[in-house]
């Protein structure tokens, strides 16, 4: 690890690229500690330690939300976005067509489409966002100037941050807007230490080894599932094309079991963020029938075990339905068959796609409890502890090994490719 380390940093390109990014990441964290102004500090710290959905959102907004910064929804807007026009390709042909069979310049336009999405997502979350902190007080009274200054400037921050991760995407050095959530979930890290030091109780020892024992295998869990595939054997037949013999030779096709990554639990903490964002903002309404029920919705999803099983749930299901939409046994089917392929055992054509169905939801199954035994990991340490968890989470958890293993992977990739060059 040491020798490759040093290698990285002996070639200048990449060792130009890391210190780009981390410029990038230092940038980020400077204007995520830029407030707005009107903000009672004091109130805003009480809201976000009683209220685990905010905690959430809080977390992929890379820790802009908790202190009401000039980018507060952080890259929020841009992967509900992203998430959205996913949606739209299984109800619209033309738009999956666009995506998946024009090639680069149809990807180009996709993105584009996405990035025009983000700007009113981002207005239509500030507007809201802004509303809920207002009835809270931990906002005081705005004026139309106001609101519209906070909105622009927060529509501003989010498409400032969309930019910056799209730089740091195209160095090959990792996803930028994973890397984005990644540095504010990892920033918030000392100040979680500071307070376990500040609050340090001998009689709970025991439980803080096990909490960091907990810790350690949720790694090791973690890189296990994510670096985890069952490799369907391939065979190709043998061609003579003139005097010369092709195919006759043997590999395989990698089934990942997570072949969704930490997308299914953006997902289910997008859906589950609408209700209560709705309840809190209607709970002050004039109308008191609008308003009890506003506030009945708010209490049922503050409660721990109805929000824990129902989250676990959504995470399962969008694991499968992601999984669906990135992984087409048909399509593999039909190309394994042109290019003279086939499982062996198994005939070409329909049998192989039913093969590769069954296949894939057997692997999935494990792959999504997984990722929902990860996401609701935080409610199983409170309860069964008393205690609350630290900041980072499972979530965060999750990823913060996806983003390293995802980077290393890319560096590693550019050193192999330079040592080809070299030999």
């Amino acid at each position: 690890m040491i020798d490759k380390i040093i290698q990285i940093f002996k070639v200048k390109e990449i060792r130009n690229k890391i210190f780009f990014i981390l410029a990038l990441l230092v940038v980020f964290r400077l204007i995520a500690n830029i407030p707005i102004p009107g903000v009672d500090q004091a109130q805003l710290k009480n809201f976000f330690e009683g209220n685990q959905l905010f905690g959430l959102i809080n977390l992929f907004s890379g820790g802009g939300l908790s202190s009401i910064s000039i980018v507060m929804l952080g890259v929020g807007p841009y992967i509900t976005s992203s998430i959205i026009m996913q949606l739209l390709t299984m109800i619209f042909p033309r738009l999956e067509q666009i995506y998946k069979e024009e090639g680069e310049a149809g990807r180009q336009k996709f993105n584009q489409w996405t990035r025009y999405a983000t700007v009113p997502l981002a207005a239509m979350q500030t507007f809201g966002m802004v509303s809920l902190l207002r009835s809270q007080g931990i906002l005081g009274q705005l004026s139309s100037f106001d609101m519209a200054t906070i909105l622009t400037v927060a529509v501003a921050g989010t498409i400032f941050l969309m930019w910056l991760g799209e730089l740091i995407t195209e160095k090959k050095i990792g996803n930028g807007i994973s890397m984005i959530i990644f540095a504010g979930i990892v920033a918030g890290l000392p100040a979680s230490l500071s307070q376990i030091i500040a609050t340090w109780d001998p009689t709970k020892a025991v439980t803080y080894i096990f909490l960091l024992a907990l810790v350690v295998l949720a790694i090791g869990a973690i890189v296990t599932v994510t670096e985890g595939q069952r490799n369907i054997p391939v065979s190709y037949a043998k061609r003579i094309r003139g005097n010369k013999m092709y195919g006759g030779s043997s590999t395989h096709l990698p089934l990942r079991v997570n072949q969704a990554g930490v997308i299914p639990i953006i997902f289910a903490m997008s859906i589950m963020l609408f209700p209560g964002m709705i309840a809190n903002f209607l709970a002050s309404a004039s109308n008191p029938t609008v308003a009890s029920i506003a506030v009945w919705i708010g209490n049922v999803f503050q409660n721990q075990w109805f929000y824990g099983i129902l989250y676990f749930i959504l995470v399962v299901a969008f694991t499968y339905f992601y999984t669906a939409v990135v992984f087409d046994p048909n399509k593999i089917s039909q190309s394994l068959q042109k290019q003279g392929g086939y499982i062996p055992g198994i005939r070409p054509g329909g049998t192989t796609t039913e093969y590769l169905y069954r296949i894939i939801n057997r692997i999935t199954l494990s792959g999504a409890l997984f990722l929902g035994a990860i996401a609701v990991l935080p409610f199983i340490v409170q309860g069964a502890f008393n205690i609350q968890a630290i900041s980072i989470g499972g979530t965060g958890l999750l990823i913060v090994v996806s983003v390293v293993i995802e980077t290393i992977k890319q560096i590693e990739g550019q050193l192999v490719m330079r040592d080809y060059e070299g030999f």
